[in-house]
């Protein structure tokens, strides 16, 4: 990881793996007109996951002190950043505090406080708000979450928040490959209150998680919430898992080869399923941290945005 050189003028942020491939490279430009943020650039820091808590600090600390960083977009270090830094921050959300995470980094107008927010858990509700039917859970289908990182815990926060009603999956299972990140999920999402079960499963192979899909209810919800097919190749599941009847699958990874993804696809006649990919997970993602770091109100951009996002794509 190298720390970028002093920003000259106001700049975000990627704190990922391989920003250079991200879309919102080109995308962040046009946004920014249209949100008139003047002279506003977008640049990428690239950390090797689960760095050393050093290389964490370094990069925050850079943050907070060069005046024209204005924040970051966090992606797949949230936690790792979270637990690493969280003592230089001097104001955390209540989803950051309760999830452990960090995924947007700003600043105070004048520049005196650092901010930390989890934004997932309102990007994620956004994007599950989009292509989950109304009172979908009156099914009594379940949720499989492959991966226990920021984006499962954002989820499961969301699906099983108090606003729902009774409208929640009757049972919410994760898994994952590192039992350490698996029991720090079971920990925090013990502080949920809800009807849903939860349920946590070791699964360092793709076989595994193949036996869990396969025990799934119809109408059930199964979310690739690993970074396999993006910043890592492969899936979490072999070529033999077979997905639930009448279900939702969720690819949360826009790019990439997207194995998972084309697993579910083979699957989507036979087994009347609905895919959806991570684009509109990406876009209200981003959108709400720049919202954050510049301080501009997004709700009353967002339908412009989107079409900017949707005519970028076409042009791909």
């Amino acid at each position: 990881m190298q720390l970028p050189e002093k920003a000259k003028q106001p700049t975000m942020y990627f704190i990922g793996v391989t920003t250079t491939k991200s879309s919102i490279m080109k995308l962040f430009p046009l946004w920014a007109k249209e949100l008139g943020l003047k002279d506003a650039v977008l640049k990428g820091i690239d950390i090797e996951i689960h760095d050393e808590e050093q290389v964490y600090r370094e990069v925050v600390d850079f943050i907070k002190n060069d005046p024209q960083s204005k924040g970051a977009l966090v992606t797949t270090h949230k936690i790792d950043l979270y637990n690493a830094t969280k003592k230089d921050f001097d104001y955390l959300d209540s989803y950051a505090e309760m999830l452990d995470e960090i995924s947007s980094i700003s600043k105070s107008e004048d520049g005196s406080q650092l901010r930390g927010h989890a934004k997932d858990p309102i990007t994620s509700g956004l994007a599950l708000e989009a292509f989950v039917p109304d009172n979908y859970w009156e099914k009594g289908g379940e949720v499989f979450l492959m991966g226990a990182g920021g984006s499962t815990l954002a989820i499961s926060s969301y699906l099983t928040d108090e606003k729902h009603g009774n409208n929640v999956p009757k049972k919410i299972i994760i898994s994952n490959r590192s039992e350490q990140r698996l029991k720090s999920a079971e920990k925090l999402l013990s502080k949920i209150d809800t009807t849903a079960k939860f349920e946590f499963h070791h699964a360092p192979n793709p076989e595994d998680n193949d036996k869990i899909l396969e025990s799934l209810s119809p109408h059930s919800l199964v979310v690739n919430a690993t970074g396999l097919g993006k910043d890592r190749p492969g899936s979490p599941l072999t070529n033999k898992g077979l997905f639930p009847n009448d279900s939702l699958v969720w690819e949360l990874n826009y790019r990439g080869e997207l194995d998972f993804m084309h697993q579910a696809i083979v699957q989507k006649k036979s087994r009347n399923l609905h895919v959806e990919d991570g684009w509109i997970y990406f876009i209200h993602g981003w959108t709400q941290v720049i919202g954050e770091v510049f301080d501009v109100d997004i709700d009353s951009h967002i339908n412009q945005l989107e079409q900017i996002a949707a005519e970028f794509q076409r042009r791909k």
